[in-house]
């Protein structure tokens, strides 16, 4: 059973990833896109400022590179 939680943690996250890269290089513009992930983001509770918004992108943007 546990081998089976495994595959599905390592499929869970490379959906996460899958879906952030899509996300991050999509034909859209910086501010659009930005807004678009602050609104997200408030539709499940979480109040960002233009100013860490910014560093979630970056810091996806590492992680993915």
């Amino acid at each position: 059973m546990k081998n089976y939680l495994g595959i599905l943690y390592a499929f869970l996250g490379g959906a996460v990833v899958g879906c952030a890269a899509a996300i991050l290089f999509a034909p859209e513009k910086g501010a659009e896109l930005r807004q678009r992930i602050k609104n997200k983001l408030k539709e499940h509770g979480i109040d960002l400022s233009d100013d860490e918004v910014e560093e979630l992108v970056e810091q996806i943007a590492n992680d993915i590179e």
